[in-house]
Formats: structure tokens, sequence, C-alpha cells
């Protein structure tokens, strides 16, 4: 008996079949319900990556034995996670879907790989605006040969390794399971053909390609954020019979020394004098566009301490719309005089300018008498519920690296 049979459903076999059965059934089903086969029918995707989950399973007789005792739950807890659909179509049949089935609808001409670059950028960059000017090294095609990697009159030969195909088939066994695996061939490095040294191009060497070095400009626009990419699209590497990819820059923000910026509004923290939070505060503050921002609180206003304010559109502008910014947003803390710097006769003073102290309490002998105490800093952030490594602030605090750009392959020639 098994605990449920929804992956034996799936492959069509009863929870009694052998390992063969299985792959049988999970043959069938895997050409029926292939997306290549059933472009029009969004479904299938679905289906075939719940059938590939379901074989997945009942072909390991671990996995197996897990199912048919515990259910799905039961792999669950053992921290199973399904693999790649197509990675385990490719696996049992030794490539995809149109190598092997005659056909499938075609998935576009094939790219080269995107390039990606980390790009540091501070807050003042995000503020107004910036651009860059970066050395970007890529491959392109040797314009000697055209891409041949043969000298002037010369054509390469097939690979005799892999017959031309660009990759040789391993088959391994594993248990009563004999697998087939693709690698790319290590005579021709899945090019298909071989050419002997004396007819290499002497430019590209036989590689087909050369190194280049391209100048890009990279404009970043006001309001952008962390993590935002600008993408330079077919400027990666080139190569015979593919269209290029893109490179793509990741932008990477430094913490600020002043401001902290969550989404579109800005934060700071600024500390004042008592007398200040009581009898008014007047302050600059440099903006990150240059901007002197002349701050005063109204007449009689008194400021406590955490007291947050807002100066209205004062924020980061909105990516696309510059013109429309978020809030800068004030909290404010409290200096207060140090231990013994206030006379009595200033006390007296004090007491005649400030509310009333609260009336002393009257002493009985069931009163127990106990003093206060200093507190460490750790002590003070653990009784307010706050563990010594917790930080408050935006998302940007833990980015303290304010390294080269990221990737090799960039020379960083910013203006």
């Amino acid at each position: 008996m098994v605990k449920e049979t929804d992956f034996y459903d799936r492959l069509g076999v009863p929870p009694e079949s052998s390992v063969e059965e299985v792959k049988k059934g999970y043959k069938k089903m895997a050409m029926k319900y292939h997306p290549d086969k059933n472009p029009n029918n969004p479904q299938a995707a679905e289906t075939f990556k719940e059938i590939s989950e379901a074989y997945e399973v009942l072909a390991d007789e671990k996995k197996r034995q897990i199912y048919d005792k515990y259910g799905k739950d039961g792999l669950k807890e053992g921290g199973f996670q399904a693999h790649n659909a197509e990675d385990i179509f490719s696996q049992f049949f030794g490539g995809g879907f149109s190598s092997f089935f005659g056909g499938g609808g075609q998935r576009g001409p094939k790219k080269t790989e995107n390039i990606m670059h980390e790009l540091q950028v501070t807050l003042e960059d995000l503020y107004k605006g910036k651009t860059s000017k970066l050395a970007v090294q890529r491959n392109i095609i040797c314009t000697k040969c055209t891409g041949s990697g043969a000298r002037e009159g010369v054509s390469a030969g097939k690979c005799k390794t892999c017959d031309g195909r660009g990759v040789r088939v391993i088959i391994k066994q594993m248990g009563p399971m004999i697998q087939q695996m693709q690698t790319v061939c290590p005579d021709c490095g899945g090019r298909g053909e071989t050419i002997s040294e004396a007819d290499k191009c002497k430019e590209c060497k036989g590689k087909k390609v050369v190194k280049d070095k391209k100048i890009l400009q990279v404009y970043i626009e006001q309001g952008m954020q962390h993590g935002q990419k600008i993408v330079f699209s077919g400027e990666a590497d080139e190569a015979p019979g593919a269209e290029p990819g893109d490179i793509i820059f990741v932008l990477v923000e430094k913490k600020h020394d002043v401001f902290t910026r969550r989404g579109q509004d800005l934060y700071i923290e600024k500390s004042i004098p008592l007398i200040e939070a009581l009898g008014g505060i007047q302050f600059t503050l440099q903006h990150l566009d240059d901007r002197v921002l002349y701050i005063k609180t109204e007449k009689g206003e008194i400021v406590k301490p955490g007291d947050i304010r807002v100066i209205q559109g004062e924020g980061m502008p909105k990516h696309k719309s510059p013109f429309d910014k978020g809030n800068l947003y004030i909290k404010f803390n409290i200096e207060f005089p140090k231990a013994g710097s206030i006379t009595d006769s200033q006390i007296t003073q004090l007491e005649k300018i400030l509310p009333a102290r609260s009336p002393a309490p009257k002493l009985t002998s069931e009163m127990e008498k106990v003093s206060l105490g200093k507190v460490t800093e750790q002590e003070a952030r653990r009784s307010q519920g706050q563990s010594s490594g917790h930080h408050h602030g935006h998302h940007m605090e833990e980015d303290d690296d304010e390294g080269e750009q990221g990737g090799q392959r960039v020379q960083c020639a910013q203006q």
C-alpha cells in the first residue's frame, strides 16, 4: 500500500510498476506534453514540469520509498527539491526535444551570454543623474577570416571525435538505470570542426574571434534605485552563428554619511542641544544637489527626543518623472547638559521657568530606598528588545564596501 498515488497517476503507471515501466511512462508522457510540441498550450509546460517531478522521485529507489510511505509531505521534510524539467529530459534522452524527436518549435536564434557588471553609484548620482564612460572588454568576430578561423582559401574540416556534432554522448549506468549525458566535445570545443595549426588564421589563431575594447556611455537617470539595471542590447560577445547578448550594468548604491533613502523618501537624524529643543531650532542642511536648505521651527514649538518633522517635496526624484519628489524626514535627538554642568542657582532659576516638579513622596517605614545606576549601551538595546547586531535603516546599510566596479572586464572611466 502507498500513501498517495499522484506521482504514479502523472506517469500513467500503477504503484507496483518496475523502474523500467516508470521510465516508459515518463517517456510517453514527456513526449506528449513537452512545451516544444505544444507551443499554443500554456498548460502543457506545467504538466511537463509535474511529469518530470514525478519521474525524478519514482526513478530513485530511496525517494520512491519515502514517497510511498509518507507522500509528498515526507519528501518536503527530507529537503527534496525538483530539478529543472528540461535538464531531466536532456539527461534521460541525452539531448533536447528537437534533437531526438524531430522538431518542436524554434526558440529563436542562439545568443551569446550576457555580460553583467556592478556599477557603484552615490546617492548624489541617483539624485542628480550622471553620465559615466566605461571601457568594456568583449569578443568580436575576426575581420580577417570573417569568423571562419582559417586562413584565406582554406575551410575547416569536420571534427572526427564528435563527427561534427560538437558534443559527445556519455553513457553511465546508475544501478538499474542507464543514463545518457551530453558533454561538449573536448577536441573541437563544441564547434564541430577542426583546423590544422598551419591553416589557422594568423589574426585570431583559429579562435574566430578577437578581443576588443569599447567605450560605453552609461547614463544614470535621476531617481534610479539600488539594484536597477541599465541594459546595452547586443553589445556583449560576438560569435559565429549567434546573436550577441547584452551588457548589463547593475547599480549598487553606496552608503551615504548623512542621508538614508527609503523609496522616494529621504531620512536624516539631527542632534540639537536642549536649549534649541525648548527655545527654537534653526540650522542649514546641504542637499544632494548642493542646494543649502535653511530649516527653522515655529516660535514656541518644543521638540521632544525622537520627534520627526517633514519637509515636503525634498526627497528623491521619481524615476522618469524627476519633478515629482518624495519627502525629507528629520528625526531629532536631544543633547542634554553633562552631569554637574548646571549649578544649584541655575536649577532654582529653571524651576521658576519650567513646569513644577512632581510633589515629593512622603517617606514611610515600609518603603525601601534603592539607587539608580547607569547601564551599558548593550544593556540599553537589550531592554528595548533590540539585539546588538540589529540596525534600523534602508536596504543599503549592508553595502559598506566602496570598492572597484564589479566584474573584471570593465575599466572605470567615469566622468
